[in-house]
C-alpha cells in the first residue's frame, strides 16, 4: 500500500508541475500575441504619421491654440471681462520682450550687409515696394500701343514707342538724390590706425596681439615700455 501510494504521489506531482508549465507556456502566448498586436498598432500609426506633411504637428499646435483662445474670448465675453487686457497680465516680462523681437525682426528682415548680390536684391524689393501704379494710365497704353506691341517679345521693336511721364522722371530723380544722401552720411570704417604702433607682421598676428593686449595688456604695460625704452631687466 505504501509503494502504491508514494507512486500516486509522485504522479500527482509530475501532474501539477506539467499543469503548471502549461499554464506558464499559456500565459507566454497570450503575452507574445498582445505584444505583436501593439507592435502592429504602433507600426501602423508610424507609418500615418511618416505620410503627414512635414509641418502637420505645427498645424495642429496652432489650429489647437487659435481654438483656445476663441474659448477663451467667449467665456470672458460671458462673464464681462476685457480678453486682451487679461492676456497681457499673464505675458511674463521675458516672453513679452522675445515676442517683440520676433516682431521686429518679421517687419524688419534686413540682416544687413551679407554680398553685393543680397544687397541689390534688397534694394530693388525696397523700391519695387515704393511704387504705385497708375492702373488707368496702364489701360490707355495698353490700348494706344496694342497687344503686340505692349507684351513685347524678343521679335518685337519698341524703341521711340513709349514716353516717360515728367512725373515719373521726376520721381526717378528723387529717389537717385535720396540714395545720395542716405549714402553721404556713411563712411567707410578703417580697419588699420595709421598712427598705432606696427606690432604685428599680417593680419592674423594683428588680431592675435589685439587680443593677448585685451586680456593681458594692463600686466604687460609696464615690461613693454621698459623694453622700449631700453631698460628692462
Amino acid at each position: 500500500m505504501s509503494a502504491t501510494a508514494g507512486s500516486s504521489a509522485s504522479t500527482s506531482a509530475v501532474t501539477d508541475k506539467r499543469a503548471e508549465r502549461m499554464k506558464r507556456l499559456r500565459e507566454l502566448h497570450q503575452k507574445r500575441n498582445e505584444a505583436s498586436v501593439l507592435n502592429h498598432k504602433e507600426v501602423v500609426e508610424e507609418n500615418k504619421r511618416f505620410q503627414l506633411p512635414d509641418n502637420w504637428q505645427k498645424k495642429q499646435e496652432v489650429a489647437q491654440y487659435r481654438l483656445n483662445e476663441e474659448l477663451a474670448k467667449d467665456k470672458a465675453r460671458e462673464i464681462g471681462e476685457d480678453y486682451e487686457r487679461n492676456k497681457l497680465l499673464d505675458i511674463q516680462a521675458d516672453d513679452s520682450e522675445r515676442w517683440h523681437r520676433k516682431r521686429d525682426a518679421k517687419h524688419n528682415p534686413d540682416p544687413g550687409f551679407s554680398d553685393f548680390e543680397a544687397a541689390t536684391a534688397r534694394q530693388y524689393n525696397r523700391l519695387t515696394k515704393q511704387m504705385k501704379p497708375d492702373l488707368e494710365e496702364y489701360q490707355r497704353n495698353k490700348e494706344k500701343m496694342g497687344k503686340d506691341l505692349f507684351y513685347a517679345n524678343q521679335n518685337t521693336l519698341i524703341h521711340g514707342q513709349h514716353k516717360d511721364s515728367k512725373e515719373a522722371i521726376d520721381r526717378m530723380v528723387d529717389d537717385l538724390n535720396n540714395q545720395i544722401e542716405k549714402r553721404s552720411k556713411y563712411s567707410r570704417r578703417r580697419r588699420f590706425d595709421d598712427d598705432a604702433d606696427i606690432d604685428y607682421i599680417n593680419e592674423r598676428n594683428m588680431k592675435f596681439n589685439k587680443k593677448l593686449d585685451r586680456f593681458y595688456g594692463q600686466y604687460t604695460q609696464e615690461i613693454k615700455q621698459n623694453l622700449e625704452r631700453g631698460t628692462a631687466v
